[in-house]
């Protein structure tokens, strides 16, 4: 058949229906790539071989560099598919991340009735986030292998979005392409449309103390430890550690990394803590991350030897997100909900509090909806993936690419 019967084909068809089970044979293929932040590489070729075999032309799709540019180093950069329209409309992007956390190394996904489960109980499965890389894979390959009609549209599959939204932060917009509308996937529900995120400081802070015998002469030393964990107790006391509320605003905050010390006879001298800061509102979250300076200078004076010596912190902290919230009526809103809706589901817009690479595109001037494709407890052993609603995601995922919303 020729390309043009075959577009005149399809287009009696619509709306589009993806091959579920194919989406289905992609997602279990994907789950089982080992690919946790830095290492996706595996995963990012699967996907280009499934891209080629299904027809797309070799300058069509893009790996960029910033795998180079990031604190982790990577194996691969963000993966592109760029696809001029074959109807006129404004360039659409469809996104998910590829990287899982790395519990999910090792998974062998199992399909249980109609939920898929990790059948090494040691292992998360990986559905967050390849369900999502799977979704708009499957919409790219029913495009391409079924010539359906289609705007300009892009997809990208971003790397170290686990550790920080990497690559999102490093994409560039010309390479996307610059669209006007883009709808990102990730973990929950297809018809929870988050069109907003909470905004996040990390920060590294370093305690340092005064080393002296811990039998011979303790009075002699400055316990790094009893700095870090007089400023940790200050704060989860006053009620700046977890979750925060002060004057009616809201954000969290936590200490997650503590490492110092190397013997039990020895007045620790340092002691490196890794945290942060989260809220939707830019100037409560900064209060939060000057909360947990001052607790830490505080307790750095507090804590003396014999002589009067003090210990000393340095705090060096970044800005790794900014929150966001898109308005009611943006047009890639409007077109998830109707999606949502042409297959029979009622969304909803929620706020996320935790980052998303749509943090990202919508700074960069692409304003981003997100939608789930059915995880369940990702980050954990007992992750699971619904298949009721990646399925809703595949179709939602179809129609948002081929502009067949409405």
């Amino acid at each position: 058949m020729s390309r043009k019967r075959a577009s005149e084909t399809t287009a009696k068809s619509e709306p589009f229906e993806p091959d579920l089970k194919r989406a289905l044979d992609v997602v279990m293929k994907l789950m089982a790539i080992p690919g946790k932040s830095g290492e996706e590489g595996k995963v990012a070729a699967s996907i280009s071989e499934q891209l080629r075999a299904a027809g797309a032309p070799a300058d069509a799709i893009q790996t960029d560099k910033v795998h180079l540019r990031t604190p982790l180093r990577s194996d691969t950069g963000n993966l592109v598919l760029k696809l001029p329209g074959s109807k006129r409309g404004p360039r659409r992007l469809l996104s998910a991340h590829l990287d899982t956390v790395p519990i999910c190394v090792g998974s062998k996904p199992v399909l249980k009735g109609r939920t898929v489960h990790a059948a090494d109980p040691a292992t998360g499965l990986g559905a967050d986030n390849r369900a999502g890389a799977a979704a708009i894979l499957t919409a790219a390959l029913e495009i391409l292998e079924r010539d359906l009609p289609h705007p300009p549209v892009t997809f990208c599959w971003f790397i170290q979005e686990e550790i920080g939204l990497q690559g999102a932060k490093r994409i560039s917009k010309s390479l996307l392409g610059n669209p006007r509308l883009a709808f990102n996937w990730d973990g929950g529900s297809p018809v929870d449309l988050s069109v907003g995120a909470t905004g996040a400081y990390r920060m590294t802070i370093t305690v340092e103390g005064l080393a002296s015998h811990a039998g011979g002469a303790p009075e002699q030393g400055v316990s790094a430890i009893a700095i870090a964990g007089r400023a940790i107790a200050d704060l989860d006391r006053n009620g700046w550690h977890g979750k925060v509320e002060k004057d009616g605003e809201e954000g969290t905050s936590n200490i997650g990394v503590i490492r110092g010390g190397e013997a039990t006879n020895v007045v620790t001298e340092l002691v490196t803590l890794r945290a942060e800061a989260r809220s939707h509102n830019p100037v409560f979250r900064k209060k939060i991350l000057t909360e947990i300076e001052t607790a830490f200078e505080r307790a750095a004076g507090e804590v003396t030897n014999v002589t009067g010596t003090t210990g000393n912190v340095s705090i060096d902290s970044a800005l790794e997100y900014e929150s966001f919230k898109l308005p009611p009526d943006e047009p890639c809103v409007l077109s998830a909900e109707a999606a949502a809706r042409a297959i029979g589901r009622e969304p909803t817009q929620v706020i996320a509090n935790g980052g998303l690479d749509a943090n990202w595109l919508t700074a960069r001037g692409i304003p981003s909806v997100t939608m789930g494709c059915g995880q369940r407890d990702p980050h954990t052993v007992k992750e699971t993936l619904d298949l009721e609603d990646f399925e809703g995601a595949c179709r939602i995922a179809l129609r948002l690419a081929t502009a067949t919303e409405t």
